[in-house]
């Protein structure tokens, strides 16, 4: 039975609809969501930008983006049926009539759908351009309805604590946050949906997600690329603040959540930010013990030589590429637990993965020859690139004699379904239009968020890494980091 909401009379507007983002993810997402019938019956969708695009011009420019990163492409013709209703609006973002003419496009769509339609602003811009954007549509009276008109915010969402709280106040003063959807592009993977089905739809697991059971728990999320074309924005941001304070710490929390009463949107993300509020605050004669940076210099990546961070930005910088930090989180569920996370670009592979360590079992019962051979439990949950889930018990060795051997139950997503799996942005984009809010950041976990990080981001601030640059493209990281973990008698596991 199919239980997907099929979304009301929509309008989209794509401020950036000329960038890469909206080229790379947002158009190609629309068109599977329509390929899918999963779009409205009735949509347009309108990019706006600078570049003096007609229509025409506007659709044969996305449609190379469709060519390239759509998982679909359909045929000629239901290409040119979605184009129909895709538009393009040369905009100034300072310019008040820009947003008089969008009011226009609105009514029109009104009088043509025969309903009033929902409204999504898409705000695919740099985040130098968000608060006037913010202040215009504001202060335009497009929005003022929140029960039809949205607005959809890319990370980074702020550059630390005073910056997103600047901005919350900002968007506050203008929208509900009902109206306000932060998006994090990692909720919107199936593989970070499945943990809370994992966990919450499976006796099995929940009973034993505790610190009575679990040793430790780790999160891996690595770039085997460097920055490349990104170096202008990366340097302004670094590891910490564009992977960590976000999809790592989403991770983290999906994890280590409680128990949901319902599925509803609110309810979900209190559980999370329940977490973040918990996790224990870093002092800062602690930090050296708790976190590590890094920046990769030259080295050879899948056998080609790459270059050093420093070569690729044209400048010494104290931009860690590298960052990984021990978290606790101080409640009866995760009392002593050490929750390691590790982000960085130029490792081996990419990667995201969660790795749950239980603890060994409490007496040896078997042979002492097999001691050496027993190893805990483990539950791997890969949510990239190959999506599934691997838990290690111990099992018999077929003979005479009692010889135990770890083996792996694996779940494959590819292997299971055969549906594909849809981009996180169709997921993500489609709950916009049906004012499903439970993946979206709320302005509280945000500022939880950056309010954990802050101390370490100061600290590293104030004091230069003196042996930047510290690993080699192509390698898993800073010594330091191996040595993060290896002082609690653990390794990093890849």
């Amino acid at each position: 039975m199919n239980n997907i909401i099929k979304p009301e009379p929509t309008i989209i507007f794509i401020f950036g609809g000329s960038g890469d983002l909206a080229n790379r993810k947002l158009i190609p997402a629309l068109y599977n969501l329509w390929l899918d019938g999963n779009m409205p019956d009735k949509f347009r969708v309108v990019g706006l930008g600078r570049t003096k695009f007609t229509d025409d011009e506007y659709i044969r420019e996305v449609n190379k983006g469709v060519n390239d990163y759509s998982r679909q492409k359909g045929s000629k013709d239901t290409w040119l049926k979605f184009t129909e209703n895709v538009h393009y609006l040369v905009s100034d973002v300072f310019d008040d009539k820009s947003y008089k003419a969008m009011g226009k496009m609105i009514t029109k769509a009104e009088k043509d759908f025969g309903a009033h339609p929902n409204v999504i602003f898409n705000l695919a811009i740099a985040p130098g351009l968000m608060d006037d954007v913010v202040t215009k549509l504001g202060e335009s009276g497009i929005c003022k309805d929140p029960e039809c008109t949205r607005l959809v915010i890319e990370k980074p969402f702020g550059h630390d604590l005073e910056s997103a709280v600047a901005l919350n106040t900002l968007l506050k003063k203008y929208f509900d946050e009902s109206q306000i959807y932060r998006i994090d592009h990692y909720l919107g993977k199936d593989a970070v949906q499945n943990i809370l089905v994992f966990r919450f739809a499976n006796l099995l697991f929940e009973p034993i997600w505790n610190n009575n059971y679990i040793e430790h728990v780790q999160i891996t999320v690595s770039e085997s690329i460097g920055v490349g074309d990104r170096g202008g924005y990366y340097d302004k941001s670094g590891a910490l603040r564009d992977m960590i304070q976000n999809h790592v710490l989403q991770l983290l929390s999906f994890v280590a959540m409680e128990p949901p009463v319902s599925f509803e949107s609110d309810e979900i993300r209190n559980r999370k930010v329940d977490v973040l509020r918990a996790m224990r605050r870093f002092k800062k004669e602690d930090i050296p013990m708790n976190a590590v940076r890094g920046q990769y210099s030259e080295g050879w990546a899948k056998g080609e030589k790459a270059k050093g961070y420093i070569e690729e930005v044209g400048k010494k910088t104290q931009t860690e590429t590298f960052a990984a930090v021990k978290f606790h989180i101080d409640n009866w569920r995760w009392r002593g637990v050490p929750f390691y996370v590790r982000s960085g670009k130029r490792m081996p592979e990419k990667a995201s993965v969660i790795t749950i360590q239980f603890k060994s079992a409490p007496h040896q019962v078997f042979p002492e020859a097999t001691a050496t051979r027993v190893k805990p439990n483990r539950i791997t949950i890969n949510i990239s690139p190959d999506t599934g889930i691997k838990i290690r018990f111990q099992s018999k060795r077929p003979g005479l004699d009692m010889m135990l051997n770890p083996v792996e139950m694996k779940f494959n997503y590819s292997e299971t379904y055969t549906d594909k799996q849809p981009e996180a942005y169709e997921t993500l984009l489609h709950d916009v239009m049906t004012a499903d809010s439970t993946l979206f950041m709320r302005s509280d976990e945000v500022e939880a968020a950056w309010a954990l990080l802050m101390p370490i981001i100061t600290h590293w601030e104030d004091n230069l890494a003196y042996d930047f640059p510290n690993y080699a493209a192509g390698s898993s990281g800073p010594k330091p980091a191996d040595a993060l973990i290896a002082q609690d008698g653990f390794h990093w596991i890849s």
